[in-house]
């Protein structure tokens, strides 16, 4: 399990998840052109099969019958327990249409409150189970849940059609925020259930030929989580011991499900369905033009005010954060092309290096640069003293 909480400085953390083939591509006899173990996976180009085949290697790769706990065990885990600690952390699914992403991050509607374990209610059970345990420590956790259709920003948990396209303002010290949007306080995982299915009913969905109810918009669920540590927290301690005091932090998880990248031949797109595949491609384009930015050492620009979806991934991407990419493909010889993008979009993200911190109030860490003085000061006092009293 990697433990997130180790570096002030890492890269973003990417794994692969192939899906199992579909029935559409089983009737079809497509054929399996990828090959997979824990860290790398191969394709084989099906016009080609003599040619080389393409590797890539990544933190890790979940094959077909790799279930999404075991993912979140894995790579979640402590990405989410950071959060919780005051850090940003956002986790991301991307690829092709129909290849798993709202799977991974949301589940199958027939589980646990209308969920079948996706990250997303994983993360709700696993942030309020901590805070159940945690002494002397008191936790605000509020959600909020936003859409990107047609690079217009909706709120999902707000009843008002006064506001269509919410602002984006960027605040010092806080990054890119949507300041109208609607933020609901929860105490317990079951509330912010009940918030993520009142927003995915306001969420647009359509058929597509490559999926039933393919996405069409690109969301983000977000939950704001601000800890006070009492002065009667085990965490609290004299100055001379060393050890921190307490003080407000801020963490936020974002939970990013991105609509499909596809071909409109291939969807069958026409007219709105067209017009919304167009809005679709271009924020995923300037997604891959803000990772080609952030890893090429010549670029001296990176292109995140290109679309609402790079602008919100600001942070996330070479900012103060800890973050994860989900790629989600298709084994099927169909999708070979669309499969090839998404490894090399995902090879190229593995890259990206961020420098999440703890968010605190300015006071605090003023007052924890103190600490960190004087506790230095002692060691030099004791040192001196010591070597006086070994001289005599």
């Amino acid at each position: 399990m990697f433990d997130y909480r180790a570096k002030m400085s890492e890269n973003v953390k990417v794994v692969v998840r192939c899906r199992p083939m579909n029935r559409k591509e089983n009737e079809s006899k497509c054929e399996n052109i990828v090959e997979i173990n824990e860290y790398a996976i191969s394709v084989i180009n099906p016009t080609a099969r003599n040619s080389q085949k393409k590797m890539f290697t990544f933190d890790s790769v979940y094959d077909m019958i790799s279930k999404t706990e075991v993912i979140y065990n894995e790579m979640c885990y402590s990405l989410v327990e950071s959060t919780l600690d005051g850090y940003n952390g956002t986790i991301f699914a991307y690829g092709q249409t129909g290849c798993g992403k709202t799977h991974t991050m949301q589940g199958d509607d027939n589980v646990k409150d209308g969920y079948n374990c996706g990250i997303i209610p994983r993360c709700f059970e696993h942030i309020f189970e901590t805070i159940s345990m945690a002494t002397n420590i008191r936790y605000l956790a509020l959600v909020s849940y936003l859409e990107i259709y047609n690079e217009n920003i909706r709120d999902l948990l707000s009843d008002s059609t006064g506001i269509i396209n919410h602002p984006l303002k960027e605040m010092p010290g806080v990054g890119v925020t949507v300041p109208t949007l609607t933020t609901q306080p929860v105490i317990n995982a079951k509330q912010c259930y009940y918030w993520l299915k009142l927003g995915n009913k306001n969420r647009v969905t359509a058929t597509t030929l490559m999926n039933e109810q393919s996405s069409r918009s690109h969301t983000i669920f977000t939950i704001s989580l601000e800890q006070f540590q009492g002065p009667s927290s085990p965490a609290v301690s004299s100055i001379a011991s060393g050890d921190i005091m307490g003080g407000i932090r801020r963490g936020k998880l974002s939970l990013v499900d991105l609509a499909g990248s596809e071909r409109q031949r291939k969807t069958g797109a026409q007219g709105e369905r067209f017009k919304e595949a167009t809005k679709i491609n271009l924020s995923l384009s300037a997604l891959g033009n803000v990772i080609s930015s952030l890893v090429d050492s010549k670029s001296k620009h990176v292109p995140y005010r290109d679309s609402k979806l790079t602008r919100l991934l600001q942070d996330s991407l070479g900012g103060n954060t800890k973050t994860l990419m989900i790629s989600c493909i298709s084994p099927a010889d169909s999708n070979y092309d669309e499969t090839l993008s998404t490894l090399r979009y995902a090879s190229r993200a593995k890259n990206i290096s961020n420098k999440p911190k703890i968010n605190e109030d300015p006071k605090d860490a003023q007052l924890r640069q103190y600490q960190s003085e004087i506790l230095h000061l002692k060691r030099m006092l004791e040192e001196s003293e010591q070597k006086i009293f070994l001289q005599k």
